[in-house]
């Protein structure tokens, strides 16, 4: 795509302060397509260094930094007015802030029954309380200007079932992002998923890093696509990084990328058939 395809746009993206992750790898992307970035973490620090590291690529003007928690409402609705003054609009909402705390089960338990209870509560806070806050406080400027994207990053359904908290979680959170792509279809904003596509190198995932994880990089162009004019029409979508191919032409793309967000197609399954 053109580097100039998200000109004009401002995206405010969470956890966007790791100098290892999925949120700095797509700011980077929409930085160099042209779009401002207000990039949101609870650290300081990190938020701090990764920005001055865009500036160097996009310009002292291309980012700006905000400092908030995405489990309190305040801080989100925070997060959508300094955005809106220091960067002069909001586009593109990136709900991509999570977390993913080690667990370590002790047999014979269940492994549920082994998790902390401030591991269960602190990981629905992040990744379901925060995109539910951010998208509430965002929602409202998107559709009054009649143009916009929520976008959420969950898991793949394997994770969803396998691995808790963090999986009930994102499970969650596409939930509600089915919800919000109805509920905002024919306003001119859309709320679409992307998920890398399988185990991604992260901050969360530092301590099992193997040879053949996933890329931060590989959300970068799926990324850019979706939050530009090309997409739009497109709603309530899973995008899997890992098959999105630039090589094909778009509808062969989405059709081998893409599918709909939270299976409905799986949601009158368990319902007896009425009728002979």
């Amino acid at each position: 795509m053109s580097q100039s395809v998200l000109q004009g746009k401002i995206v405010l993206m969470t956890g966007a302060g790791s100098q290892i992750g999925l949120g700095r790898a797509m700011t980077l992307a929409l930085v160099q397509a042209g779009a401002r970035v207000a990039m949101m973490d609870v650290d300081r620090a990190s938020l701090d260094e990764s920005a001055a590291a865009l500036r160097q690529v996009g310009g002292p003007s291309c980012v700006a930094t905000i400092v908030g928690d995405v489990t309190k409402y305040v801080d989100a609705e925070r997060a959508v007015a300094e955005t809106l003054s220091q960067l002069g609009g909001l586009h593109i909402l990136f709900n991509n802030a999570g977390i993913n705390p080690s667990v370590t089960p002790a047999p014979p338990s269940p492994n549920f029954a082994q998790i902390p209870i401030d591991a269960w509560t602190s990981t629905m806070q992040v990744n379901i309380n925060g995109p539910f806050f951010m998208a509430r406080a965002a929602v409202g400027h998107l559709v009054g200007q009649g143009w916009g994207r929520i976008i959420g990053v969950t898991t793949s359904l394997d994770t969803m079932i396998r691995a808790a908290p963090y999986g009930p979680s994102k499970a969650a959170h596409e939930a509600l992002m089915a919800v919000i792509a109805r509920e905002v279809e024919g306003t001119g904003v859309t709320a679409n998923v992307l998920i890398p596509g399988g185990a991604a190198v992260t901050n969360m995932t530092k301590d099992r890093w193997l040879p053949n994880m996933l890329k931060p990089e590989i959300m970068q162009a799926p990324a850019v696509w979706l939050a530009s004019e090309a997409s739009n029409g497109i709603n309530g979508r899973r995008l899997i990084a890992e098959n999105w191919d630039e090589e094909l032409q778009i509808d062969e793309r989405l059709a081998k990328a893409s599918r709909p967000t939270a299976w409905p197609q799986l949601g009158r399954q368990g319902i007896p058939s009425s009728g002979g």
